[in-house]
């Protein structure tokens, strides 16, 4: 994808997500309105400063009155870690020599449905009415998306929720890095992936 058709994409978000249409979650027959942007990883700089830009004047120009939830998962990751008490083990888990056991343990810690009861507590609590989450990249593997927003579906409601993905979303796999992520196989969902499950619409194609 080059820089030009990249802009072309970022720059179509924010009269999308401004409607009134959007932002009541209503316009998609019923289905849970979580959106992807995905956008190829070697442009996360360009993106990184679309997001800061878009959170940082253009929505508060646009929606003033709005209450926009920004989450940054690098963020919220060490916020959880902190919240939970649990930074010392995490410097202990660091030094592990084994990175399969480091990885282990941190998912221990920090696992999806923690996450995504701790993202209920600090952002759902607060009554958003729209949230955008960056990120994902920097959290890989310890976070993966598929599992958050699976564990979020039944508590965002009509909230809409937008996510920035380095990858590439087709509508039924995410590929972050280029790589697969998860896959989405109608055959052998309902029995082998019901936990991981979960509809998202590409913001901008």
């Amino acid at each position: 994808m080059t820089n030009d058709l990249l802009n072309q994409r970022l720059n179509k978000i924010l009269p999308k997500i401004k409607t009134h249409v959007f932002l009541s979650g209503k316009g998609i027959s019923n289905e849970i309105p979580f959106y992807i942007f995905d956008y190829p990883p070697e442009n996360e700089l360009q993106v990184r400063n679309y997001i800061d830009t878009l959170t940082r004047i253009d929505l508060k120009q646009e929606l003033p009155n709005r209450n926009i939830v920004v989450v940054n998962l690098l963020k919220f990751l060490l916020d959880y870690i902190e919240y939970r008490g649990y930074s010392k083990k995490l410097l202990q888990i660091a030094a592990l020599p084994d990175n399969a056991k480091t990885l282990k343990s941190l998912k221990s810690i920090a696992g999806a449905e923690k996450l995504a009861g701790y993202f209920i507590e600090t952002v759902m609590d607060c009554k958003p009415e729209l949230i955008l989450i960056s990120g994902v990249g920097s959290v890989y593997p310890v976070i993966r998306v598929h599992e958050l927003l699976s564990n979020l579906h039944k508590y965002t409601g009509l909230t809409p929720v937008i996510l920035f993905y380095p990858g590439v979303y087709d509508k039924t796999a995410l590929r972050l890095f280029g790589k697969n992520d998860f896959t989405l196989d109608s055959s052998t969902n309902e029995r082998n992936h019901s936990n991981n499950y979960y509809r998202a619409f590409r913001l901008i194609d």
